[in-house]
């Protein structure tokens, strides 16, 4: 039996830090003083963002990169580029941040959403062919938590349906499916580099396509709509400017250097960690197939069922906190019974659609189940560092195992308070 668990006043399994996040050095400090200096600070006449879009693109396999303000952004300026129009519909998953839905909503379509996989956590290709109807124009497969969807079946639905297929890929940075990577896997792809993400200059965002036509609109509509062949004060289609910034793009192309290690590190401390945690009765680390040939762990994501592993989420979540494991539940509620969707506060969008919407009706159990009690996250920032981290997450598991009736009985007395 291992020592007391730290919650119930035992030694924490852990007591130093894990690796910090944003790594970040001399290499950004160069590039950035020399933005600063030179005073070209937008991306119309500065070198580094255009250097940027066209690594990150070179990078997962595609001929453009259009790089912008957000991840958001970019989600809704791929529908738009792609011709979407008012009250068409867009598969999604009801796992995944709100701006997976909102830039669905922002291009005045409707979010339509599919339940997801409950051992992969992506969006479920069964679920995507049951949710299609004559308004269907376009599916949002999200990469979650670096794992690519099942793109071949996702794929060979859209083919069948001449459906767009838009990879929100916001954290896949660097991942890849059948070795190909993400963000060349469908007709156009988003990734975010908020401040959390594998990739980031604090907020930021970058499109990625082989489409010429697809990248053409794209680039019209980041740049308040102005084309090549155009003057400055020429505009074609409604746009605006969500151009990426030079410090941003100089801090980028800094971060992109270390991208490919850090990477490789993830993947191969996730997959050890992994290894470790399935053996323990009631966890189930995020299923991964052959087809993924390498996962980027933006997120370490697992179910606990906590009827096997004998005691519930809610208390492992306080114990390995206690044992110097930073954890979270994740999302608190599926993305379709958020305020915005049960009042369907749309604002200016869909204004004949919504009086026909009725979002309580949409069944998503898996979405559910995660949400309500067995999913549970750890960041991408602690699988930078060694195996010997790995060991010590799985020794804390182990640890509140081996004490799950202890804790159990604690967890009871403070629901009684």
């Amino acid at each position: 039996m291992s020592p007391k668990l730290a919650l119930l006043g035992g030694t924490p399994t852990r007591t130093k830090s894990f690796p910090s996040w944003p790594v970040f050095g001399p290499p950004e400090e160069k590039r950035l003083l020399r933005t600063l200096r030179s005073g070209k600070w937008g991306k119309l006449n500065g070198p580094e963002v255009a250097e940027f879009e066209n690594r990150f693109a070179a990078m997962h396999g595609c001929k453009h990169g259009i790089g912008v303000v957000n991840g958001t952004v970019s989600l809704r300026i791929a529908l738009l580029a792609a011709g979407i129009r008012a009250e068409d519909e867009v598969i999604i998953p009801p796992y995944t941040f709100f701006s997976t839905a909102s830039a669905v909503i922002e291009a005045n379509a409707v979010p339509v959403f599919a339940d997801v996989d409950l051992n992969t956590f992506n969006l479920d290709p069964q679920a995507v062919e049951a949710a299609i109807t004559p308004r269907t124009r376009a599916i949002i497969p999200v990469h979650f938590a670096g794992q690519p969807a099942d793109m071949k079946a996702i794929m060979a639905i859209a083919k069948k349906r001449k459906l767009l297929v838009l990879e929100d890929a916001a954290h896949a940075h660097g991942a890849n499916y059948r070795n190909q990577p993400a963000g060349s896997l469908g007709d156009i792809a988003s990734f975010s580099f908020q401040s959390s993400k594998n990739l980031t200059s604090g907020e930021g965002g970058i499109l990625t396509t082989n489409d010429d036509a697809l990248a053409a609109a794209c680039r019209s509509i980041h740049n308040c709509g102005r084309i090549p062949t155009g003057i400055w004060y020429e505009h074609h289609v409604i746009s605006g400017n969500y151009r990426l910034g030079e410090f941003q793009g100089a801090v980028l192309n800094a971060q992109l250097d270390r991208l490919e290690t850090q990477t490789k590190t993830r993947d191969r401390n996730g997959l050890h960690l992994a290894s470790r945690l399935a053996q323990l009765p009631g966890v189930y680390p995020q299923q991964r197939d052959a087809d993924c040939t390498r996962h980027s762990y933006h997120l370490f994501m697992l179910r606990l069922a906590g009827d096997k592993f004998g005691v519930p989420r809610a208390a492992v979540l306080k114990a390995l906190q206690a044992e110097g494991i930073s954890c979270s539940a994740g999302y608190g509620l599926s993305l379709h019974q958020q305020p915005l969707f049960r009042n369907k506060a749309f604002g200016p969008y869909l204004p004949k659609a919504a009086a026909k919407l009725n979002y309580d009706k949409t069944q998503c159990p898996n979405s559910d189940l995660l949400c309500r009690e067995q999913c549970l996250w750890l960041e991408q920032s602690m699988f930078l560092g060694s195996r010997a981290d790995m060991d010590d997450v799985a020794r804390a598991f182990e640890k509140i195992h081996d004490h799950r009736h202890a804790l159990s009985a604690w967890f009871q007395r403070q629901a009684a308070k």
